[in-house]
């Protein structure tokens, strides 16, 4: 308990870690109340709430609450990380988790609009996409927070060799992985895709 004491209360900002828990949650209850808006259902259709499914190609990928996916977002932690010591690194951490909380919630809000949904389903391997459950978003902004803390705690070198760690093994797993995600959302490479549908 002291180490979280420590971790989400030191330097400026907020500095109570009763405070930052509920600044995080509210986010995350904010965040749930606008995918319900969105018209994303609470879990997945199939009727179950199951901790891990494995199977990207199903469909239900992006609907429980962590599935292979779920480890790109524990690299958005980390990037959160870097890119909030760099420009808010006089903020306490526990501020600066608040902020990448908002910051994951906010692309789980963006990434369930439907211009987002049929960006990814014409643009990347993820034809079946239609959108993630309350519960999956939910894992996912864990995940991120989870990538944050190990960001917090880990020598820099440990940090990045996690972080490649992840991006490779990924990329050998299900032939997908964080940059890949972003390269083919934002500027699709066709030879890209190809070797990505191979892995189906």
């Amino acid at each position: 308990m002291d180490l979280v004491r420590a971790w989400l209360g030191r330097d400026r900002g907020l500095s109570s870690a009763p405070v930052v828990a509920l600044a995080i949650a509210g986010i995350a209850a904010l965040m749930v109340v606008a995918l319900l808006l969105l018209g994303r259902s609470l879990w997945c259709a199939c009727g179950y709430v199951a901790l891990w499914h494995g199977d990207v190609w199903s469909d239900q990928n992006s609907q429980q609450l962590t599935d292979p996916y779920t480890f790109t977002h524990v690299t958005h932690g980390f990037v959160f990380y870097v890119a909030l010591r760099l420009f808010a690194g006089g903020l306490s951490l526990g501020t600066r988790a608040v902020l990448a909380t908002a910051l994951e919630s906010t692309w789980e809000v963006l990434e369930n609009t439907s211009t987002i949904i049929d960006r990814f389903r014409t643009a990347t391997i993820a034809l079946q996409y239609y959108g993630d459950s309350v519960v999956n978003s939910l894992g996912d902004v864990a995940a991120a927070l989870l990538g944050f803390w190990l960001a917090a705690r880990l020598p820099t070198w440990l940090s990045i060799a996690a972080v490649l760690v992840l991006e490779v093994g990924l990329a050998l797993w299900i032939r997908d992985n964080f940059v890949l995600n972003v390269v083919m959302l934002i500027a699709p490479i066709e030879a890209v895709r190809q070797w990505q549908q191979g892995g189906g």
